[in-house]
């Protein structure tokens, strides 16, 4: 057992282009796992700022000046030299061409097909991560009707939305079994991911790519389904460590801002999401009253990105 002093902290980017491409660097020789190849970073001096150690680190190791950084998801690994606590970074903007002043190697590389190997043990969860788009699309069919939800996803995944939520909660099982297959199958033909709000049997009938959690049925269960992709929805900081310890692919967090289907419920606002995600280790979408617009206010307060309802079309 560990102590919490003996945690090496540690400040990680994910150096990321325009076309999604981030940046590996290989360990040198002469350092532990030499040959393996990780995100660039490095140790965190003691009372030294996370973003202060991240931007030395990268200047140190490859030359850059970070000129925009946004906090994202932290991850505890246990190596059998040392116990690490990384706290990623999604690097969007820098001056300067990354260049190897270490010795180690370089690498651009995809989430969905990374073609370097081996990995550092404590990133396959991080690729998983960077896999997920920035925002998550959720249907509203039982308040704008079946044909005009359709419509709405389909201008969404035309447009580039590669996540969709079916969530009717009161439609009955016929008809949600109808309009589920409808939106699997369109949402497919553009390479889009489905995933089924809380029936793992429907998400199965209808070849969904996933199941998420409302968070009633997430403090109720002790382990996934055999489903690759797993979501739950959270509303503090109770269901956020419930869906961390499960190993849920991604959360939910709501309601950020004042939403139309519940104009009284008291929302948490950017500070209290940020503070709530902060040392997070899943990825966590915003949600409530949020439009597109509201992408970069969540990347700034530790978002992976948001969640949409009325505002997909």
């Amino acid at each position: 057992m560990f102590h919490p002093s003996d945690i090496v902290e540690v400040a990680a980017a994910v150096i990321t282009r325009l076309d999604g491409g981030f940046l590996l660097a290989r360990r040198p020789a002469g350092k532990p796992y030499a040959g393996y190849w990780e995100f660039p970073g490095g140790k965190v001096k003691p009372d030294e700022p996370l973003l202060h150690a991240l931007k030395r680190e990268l200047m140190e190791e490859l030359g850059i000046y970070v000129e925009h950084a946004y906090p994202w998801i932290t991850r505890t690994f246990t190596y059998p030299h040392a116990t690490v606590r990384l706290h990623f970074y999604r690097v969007v903007q820098w001056h300067g061409e990354p260049y190897p002043h270490e010795n180690q190697e370089l690498s651009w590389q995809f989430s969905n097909n990374v073609a370097v190997e081996p990995m550092l043990p404590a990133n396959a969860p991080v690729l998983r991560a960077l896999d997920l788009p920035p925002v998550y699309a959720i249907t509203n069919a039982m308040e704008v009707g079946t044909n005009l939800s359709l419509q709405q996803i389909r201008h969404a995944v035309e447009g580039g939305a590669r996540l969709v939520q079916v969530r009717e909660k009161e439609m009955t099982h016929e008809s949600l079994h109808v309009f589920a297959g409808e939106v699997v199958a369109l949402a497919h033909r553009y390479g889009a991911k489905v995933l089924i709000n809380g029936d793992i049997g429907l998400c199965r009938e209808a070849g969904a790519d996933g199941i998420h959690f409302p968070s009633a049925q997430l403090m109720n269960i002790t382990e996934l389904p055999g489903i690759d992709l797993c979501g739950a929805s959270c509303h503090n900081a109770e269901e956020l460590s419930q869906a961390e310890r499960l190993g849920m692919s991604f959360a939910v967090l709501a309601p950020v801002l004042p939403t139309q289907s519940h104009p009284e419920a008291q929302t948490l606002g950017w500070r209290k999401f940020a503070t709530l995600v902060r040392g997070c280790s899943l990825p966590v979408y915003a949600l409530g009253g949020l439009r597109q617009d509201d992408l970069t206010t969540a990347w700034e307060h530790g978002g992976h990105g948001i969640a949409m309802m009325r505002a997909i079309g």
